[in-house]
């Protein structure tokens, strides 16, 4: 891009100032829900949100913590250089993983109900050697969507407003460990919800704005005839007939290839996902990750759709950046496609609108990686090898240590990638090939009682290890030397990602029964302890650690519902599966069809009712779903300002009759306490 449409200042002020704004709001919702909902931020708080989160906002929050900077970026890209196909194929092969991972996500809440971090289910089964090993995946996993979300989200920044790169890495994250810190997983809840309200309106903003109002473009109609004309200047070299609007794209489909393997393994080992599926009410995992699943499809389907034919439409208008040239290779790697096309069509509110969508889609993916990271180190490192018998108030010391920590060492580690040349788009096809060797075996570990400890352990490291040569040696075969340009090509990755996904398929069945099938009875998984939190709450001046027990978690009747809900899980995700991956694709992909100006009409049509069908789910249903909790919180402020009322929680030390449960925090059954007064 050329001169940066907004000033450093304008920069500055949207990383630190809406980073802090962030972090002011949450520290005073903590004290609120603290005041007035009775929740008290012990390890097991800081870490689970006291397993009772309500499918709306788990919803919210998958939507939020799955919408990267590379879904905006790199998903704008892939529509830039392929078309039509590409929205649907980043769409449609990294929402798949998401409601498959409902399946998993009840299986985790039924066979260790109270598990902190999936890790623990690891060891607990299998011991220390599979341990380990599953913690640098896990670690790997976390650094490298972190690396994304800050190389993409830094690289729109400097493009935007010429704050440097190296500056933007650092500052980005400080808000969020800000908030992070004080709230902990709920922080993240909380926040993901505002951020994905606030991600849904600046795309219905792009939206409307290239297919309604615009005096550049202003119709699908329009949008049509400019890609026509595109593709006769630059037809795409693999897609029917050279046309970006078709669904026929051999180069598309090895990145829709590459995006299922890699996102799988961004799913099935990420710590985060789980984190939000064990904080999750029992009733709400699965509609949560269902509707957020579906929800999050027509994010990067509508906004590429938009934005990456937005830029191909507008490149030969003056107002786009390039104008006359077409967008360097280097910067639509580095995720530059959508903010050109916002500063073609809106100028400086558009360029204003990307660094605002940008900053939310970095900030809340970001945070569920810091609670990610630091559930690893407080609890399968520090309190697994170093400190067994820690309290819950050490433990969550070490969990705000490791925040900080891995805050700073990832805004180190995004700089030097950008100096060595290493973008986005790189890493985010790299993904699969370094982690999605320990996806089948991790998942068969929660659903297969036979897979024994070696095959567990050996796996994911000879599949890593097959990736590894696969990608090495077909970049080498093709290009003739190793590079970042040639190790970064479509094809090289293509034979990493698939080789890293398969390639367990033949491991673990014969390390399984090489070695001696296990009949695994799941009782260990069941024996994992909550944290002990009890001095913590009873140091605090305001609560009473009575009465805090876990819900339901060895009642027959939820242990039914979790067997009844696993079914629905796999029956909803296979069928939506078969539907997103092969009904509704691989006919258009067929027959080579071109669109016409009616299909492409009603294309960009059905994706915008989608996100108003996703706005209803992830931005309405959790107000609705907290309404009683929300009126409350509010009238108990009100009177308490007031001085009318003292707020009316159980278990606060003074005489209380009346009790709330709350639909974000832990409930509690009402009950008299009687203290003397002081």
């Amino acid at each position: 891009m050329g001169a940066p449409p907004l000033d450093k200042g304008f920069g500055y002020g949207i990383v630190l100032g809406l980073g802090f704004a962030f972090a002011f709001g949450m520290i005073l919702t903590t004290w609120i829900l603290k005041r007035y909902q009775n929740e008290v931020q012990t390890s097991e708080m800081f870490s689970t949100a006291g397993r009772t989160v309500r499918s709306g906002l788990v919803a919210s929050a998958v939507v939020s913590s799955w919408t990267w900077a590379a879904t905006l970026l790199q998903s704008s890209g892939v529509a830039y250089k392929y078309g039509v196909s590409g929205p649907f194929w980043y769409a449609s092969g990294a929402t798949v993983q998401i409601l498959l991972f409902a399946t998993l996500a009840i299986e985790l809440k039924r066979r260790a109900p109270n598990a902190h971090t999936f890790l623990e289910v690891i060891r607990a089964r299998y011991g220390v050697y599979a341990h380990c090993v599953y913690i640098v995946f896990g670690l790997c996993t976390n650094i490298l969507v972190t690396a994304m979300l800050l190389t993409g989200g830094s690289a729109v920044v400097t493009s935007l407003t010429g704050v440097p790169t190296a500056a933007a890495c650092f500052l980005l994250p400080v808000g969020v460990v800000l908030y992070t810190m004080f709230g902990g997983i709920k922080a993240t809840f909380l926040t993901d919800y505002v951020h994905t309200v606030m991600i849904i309106i600046i795309i219905f903003i792009f939206a409307f704005t290239t297919y309604a109002t615009s005096n550049i473009l202003g119709s699908p109609g329009k949008v049509y005839d400019l890609l026509v004309e595109a593709a006769k200047r630059h037809p795409v070299e693999g897609n029917a007939e050279g046309s970006y609007l078709t669904m026929r794209s051999r180069e598309g489909a090895i990145f829709f290839v590459i995006n299922i393997v890699g996102n799988f393994g961004t799913v099935f080992c990420d710590n985060g996902y789980y984190n939000k599926a064990i904080a999750a009410h029992p009733v709400s995992a699965l509609p949560g990750y269902v509707m957020g699943g579906l929800s999050w499809f027509a994010i990067p389907w509508l906004c590429a759709t938009t934005m990456g034919l937005a830029a191909l439409a507008t490149e030969t208008h003056p107002s786009f950046p390039t104008y006359p040239n077409r967008l360097p290779p280097a910067d639509v790697n580095a995720g530059l496609v959508l903010p050109s096309a916002a500063v073609a069509l809106l100028g400086k509110v558009g360029a204003a609108c990307t660094l605002l969508l940008v900053f939310m889609a970095v900030t809340s993916a970001s945070s569920a990686e810091l609670i990610a990271v630091s559930s690893i180190f407080t609890y399968d490192i520090y309190q697994t090898y170093f400190n067994p018998q820690a309290s819950g108030r050490r433990l969550i010391y070490m969990a705000h240590c490791c925040v900080i920590g891995f805050a700073v060492i990832m805004a180190g580690f995004s700089v030097g990638l950008y100096y060595i040349g290493i973008s986005l788009g790189y890493l985010y096809l790299l993904m699969g090939v370094i982690v999605s060797s320990a996806v089948l075996p991790a998942s068969l570990t929660l659903l297969w009682k036979r897979q024994n400890m070696i095959a567990a352990s050996l796996s994911p490291v000879l599949g890593l290890a097959t990736s590894l040569i696969a990608w090495l040696v077909t970049a080498k075969k093709q290009f003739g030397s190793l590079s970042v340009d040639s190790t970064g090509a479509n094809n090289p990755m293509l034979a990493g990602n698939v080789a890293a996904l398969l390639s367990p398929c033949l491991f673990i069945p014969i390390l399984t029964y090489a070695f001696g099938p296990e009949d695994y009875d799941w009782e260990s998984m069941r024996a994992i302890r909550r944290a002990d939190d009890d001095k913590l709450v009873a140091s605090d001046p305001e609560i009473n650690p009575e009465g805090r027990a876990n819900p339901g978690e060895n009642d027959p009747e939820q242990l039914a519902n979790y067997v009844r809900a696993g079914k629905i899980a796999k029956w909803t995700t296979v069928g939506m599966t078969l539907i997103l991956l092969v009904l509704w694709p691989m006919p258009l992909y067929g027959s080579g069809y071109i669109f016409s100006k009616s299909f492409f009409t009603g294309w960009v049509s059905v994706g915008i009712l989608w996100l108003f069908g996703s706005a209803f789910c992830v931005a309405l249903y959790p107000l609705w779903e907290g309404r009683h909790s929300m009126a409350f919180t509010f009238k108990s402020i009100f009177l308490d300002i007031a001085g009318r009322k003292k707020p009316p929680i159980q278990g606060r030390r003074q005489e209380v009759i009346e009790g709330e449960p709350s639909d974000l925090g832990t409930p509690t059954e009402p009950e008299k306490v009687d203290v003397k007064p002081k």
